[in-house]
């Protein structure tokens, strides 16, 4: 896998925000991406040391669209929970 199909997003929530303090930074990622695949990417890129990476699978939704109501289901997401060892992750501005 590339780099730019891993990583999708950093998630930018209260709970992610709160996570920070302790090192733990929350990323939604691709369905296929595993954890080694995550840990050696955002090393990479941020340049930083990762000592743990935990991943779990959101399931999407099923929500009613349209004039007739039907249900669909959104899709599954998968956000990794990652822990740094050395460095620091600039993801949210500083007041």
């Amino acid at each position: 896998m590339k780099i730019n199909d891993v990583i999708i997003a950093p998630v930018l929530t209260e709970k992610a925000t709160n996570l920070v303090k302790d090192q733990v930074y929350m990323f939604k990622v691709n369905s296929k991406a595993n954890k080694y695949q995550i840990k050696e990417i955002l090393e990479k890129i941020y340049k930083v040391k990762v000592s743990d990476v935990r991943v779990m699978v959101r399931k999407g939704k099923t929500r009613k669209f349209g004039r007739k109501m039907t249900a669909k289901k959104l899709a599954d997401r998968k956000i990794a929970f990652v822990k740094l060892k050395e460095g620091k992750i600039d993801l949210f501005p500083q007041t």
